[in-house]
């Protein structure tokens, strides 16, 4: 007794075993706790200890006749000449059951197959359920015994680790039920021990000896590296976890609908297949990804990122001539605007355009009377916020104005549509973003960061900290200088040059793919 207790493989044994008995036996607790279910609230407990302390006394049991079994070393007959004895045709059927009961274990988990039971609302006899457990005990008591005969060769250390799972699995059945559920891959990896130790098993009935070193070197390096990779997974999820909840639950839809961001974040060899169809072909157009997508980082914008900026502002200056004035609001399609005396910065009201052209035509002026008060919002103001504001305005835009009071831009109920679902252009206007062919876009300075993330497909031009909201300020960032025509930078596979500037502002920029994608199936042309 004293050399098993000074032996380190003993040891070792004794520990793997414990391991792999309380994951086998986990199945067995599940169907107890299904089984005791059955029973009034105050018997369950008591059910549930019964049933585990006779799984002890039939694993004891089975232990003390299979160990037995085993030195029946006679032989009973030969096969090719080779003498079979009753512990060779134990250890070669019992291994062919661990075989079996490991591969159609791994086959059900691996293909995702799941075991459902139905709940009865009528309470049965004690007495029945207790009977039930004995019989599925000594089902399950089966790879249990088993799997101890072919992972160690002394009795006492079988019993030994018989008894502490046992024993372990009734102070914390609950706790140990949980833990097998949220982490599937101990499961897989208990049902690969499973398969190496039912190889072996049936290797030493065929009469190939394995020495247990090199199963125990297996099982612990196997081990080990399951360590590390819920280790691996315990900080991943910590870091996740330190992402604002707005943040990891876009990402998570995002993913969903398949848009790249998502996909980038997530980890090398992650599935990426849709469920109801080929890999390649998307669940979600490309419009209704970039919807979505403006809808959950709309919480994460300001107003100064979504609002028309001060100069392509249309105004009404009072001091023009009244035909001027007429002209201007007959060519400019807008219904609202902002009335100024000589310059934004003197801003007398907002008034729509066809009350001034009503003042014109009955007084041949503009009737202050006319002019509403301007409603100001800051432009740090976050844009799911001005919904409400402008909600409460009554068609009124919302003037912006910066930390010094001064007026920066404007917003409108428009400005908000566009930041989810992209430009809508005036008959003044044109798209900010052109696309050329599959591989190039024209792309003014002054288009929103965020569409120009989304028509690209691509992400890490939008600012960290909102210091910028447009392309221009994004290359601005970058050269750390006003950009000549012509200078270039890529990122993340696109070439983003410089096609216009004036003085001191980046008109437009060229964009294009490094590697151009193939059209209507073609082959890949270089690039």
């Amino acid at each position: 007794m004293l050399e098993m207790l000074s032996d380190p493989a003993i040891w070792i044994g004794l520990a793997t075993l414990v391991v792999l008995e309380i994951v086998l036996g986990i199945d067995n607790l599940i169907f107890i706790a299904i089984l005791a279910d059955k029973l009034p609230p105050h018997q369950r407990d008591r059910a549930r200890v019964i049933g585990l302390s006779l799984a002890l006394i039939m694993r004891l049991g089975l232990l003390s006749v299979i160990s037995w079994l085993v030195t029946l070393t006679t032989p009973l007959f030969h096969v090719f000449g080779h003498p079979f004895s009753g512990r060779d045709l134990i250890l070669f059927f019992g291994g062919l059951f661990l075989l079996y009961k490991a591969t159609t274990e791994l086959h059900e988990r691996l293909e995702g197959v799941s075991h459902k039971t139905a709940t009865s609302t009528v309470y049965a006899s004690f007495s029945v359920v207790v009977a039930q457990i004995v019989v599925l005990d000594a089902v399950f008591s089966l790879d249990a015994v088993i799997t101890a005969v072919g992972m160690v060769d002394e009795l006492p250390v079988m019993m030994a680790a018989v008894v502490i799972s046992i024993g372990v699995m009734l102070l914390a059945s609950k706790p140990l039920t949980r833990f097998v559920n949220a982490h599937p891959s101990v499961v897989i990896l208990c049902l690969s021990f499973l398969l190496m130790i039912g190889l072996t098993l049936v290797a030493e009935g065929l009469g190939f000896h394995l020495p247990k070193g090199y199963l125990y070197a297996a099982i612990g390096f196997s081990i080990l590296i399951e360590f590390f990779n819920q280790w691996a997974q315990r900080n991943s999820r910590k870091q996740e976890s330190r992402l604002p909840r707005r943040q990891r639950t876009a990402e998570s839809v995002l993913r969903l609908l398949g848009a790249r961001q998502a996909a980038d974040a997530m980890p090398a060899g992650a599935p990426m297949a849709e469920a109801d169809g080929p890999a390649d072909a998307p669940t979600f157009a490309d419009e209704e990804r970039h919807m979505v997508s403006g809808v959950l980082t709309l919480a994460e914008r300001s107003v100064r990122s979504v609002m028309t900026l001060r100069s392509d502002i249309s105004w009404i200056d009072l001091e023009d001539p009244p035909e001027t004035i007429r002209q201007q609001l007959l060519e400019t399609p807008h219904g609202i605007f902002p009335v100024c005396r000589g310059s934004l910065d003197d801003l007398a009201g907002v008034a729509r355009g066809k009350d001034l052209l009503g003042d014109l035509m009955r007084q041949g002026r503009i009737d202050p009377a006319t002019l509403r008060d301007p409603l100001y919002v800051p432009e740090s103001l976050p844009a799911i916020k001005l919904i409400e504001t402008l909600r409460h305005a009554r068609g009124q835009i919302a003037l912006v104005s910066d930390e010094h009071g001064m007026l920066t831009g404007l917003v409108s109920p428009i400005d908000i549509l566009e930041a989810i679902a992209g430009e809508f252009p005036d008959e003044d206007e044109t798209l900010e973003i052109q696309r050329i062919d599959t591989n190039s876009w024209l792309v003014a300075g002054s288009a929103d960061i965020h569409l120009v993330e989304n028509a690209l497909g691509t992400h890490g031009l939008r600012s960290p900290d909102g210091s910028y909201t447009s392309l221009a300020g994004f290359l601005l960032t970058h050269f750390d200088r006003l950009p000549l025509a012509g200078d270039s930078m890529t990122h993340d596979g696109f070439v983003l040059e410089v096609a216009s500037v004036n003085e001191n502002r980046i008109l437009t920029v060229s964009i294009r793919r490094e590697a151009p994608q193939p059209i209507d199936g073609a082959e890949p042309v270089p690039a």
